[in-house]
């Protein structure tokens, strides 16, 4: 829950412990990173740490509720100026790989997170499965409005190219990889444009 100032703002304090935790976790992971290195990083007490926050986890889950939203407004802002179907998914496709090659790319903040917390039934994963289960209907929606086929299987298909695209993005040449993956995105609109029938 956000704090307020009494200028209904979100506190000072609580931004910068975001602000902080959301740097250095995407960076370096959120295990390897303690709350005494959150709080010394901030230039907060503790006190004022427990304030805002429940204890670490719930620090990590707003790290990915704000991840979340920015990758929201991400994806929607860049479809903003396109209006056919087919040019929206590219616009998504463009962004995505606009952030991979965006300096101090460290892969998926939520793949990173899984990874460090498999548990299905621990919060962090299922904030992380509530995202990507956002991505995977957001894109399936758009695939939906390009060709007349069900467009499930190319939904998964497009988040599984941009999982693959996240995960070597910071391991190899990112130009490369988001060429690929751009590739990639275009065959699927492709396969899904030469299933329409014929004059439609």
């Amino acid at each position: 829950m956000n704090r307020k100032t009494k200028a209904g703002g979100v506190s000072e304090a609580r931004a910068r412990l975001l602000g902080t935790a959301v740097r250095i976790f995407y960076a370096e992971g959120i295990h390897s990173v303690g709350i005494d290195r959150i709080i010394e990083e901030a230039k907060v007490t503790r006190a004022t740490l427990y304030r805002h926050f429940s204890g670490k986890e719930d620090l990590v889950l707003a790290y990915l509720e704000q991840a979340d939203q920015g990758i929201r407004a991400q994806l929607s802002a860049a479809q903003e100026s396109v209006h056919a179907p087919d040019d929206k998914v590219r616009a998504v496709g463009r962004a995505i790989a606009e952030g991979i090659r965006s300096e101090g790319f460290r892969g998926c903040a939520f793949l990173n997170a899984a990874a460090e917390y498999p548990d299905p039934a621990h919060p962090i994963h299922r904030a992380v499965l509530a995202h990507r289960q956002w991505f995977l209907d957001m894109v399936t929606d758009l695939l939906a409005q390009v060709g007349d086929e069900p467009a499930e299987s190319a939904g998964r298909h497009f988040v599984m190219l941009r999982d693959g695209a996240m995960a070597a993005g910071c391991l190899s040449d990112s130009g490369l990889v988001t060429e690929t993956f751009l590739d990639g995105v275009e065959g699927i609109l492709r396969a899904r444009m030469a299933a329409r029938p014929a004059g439609a």
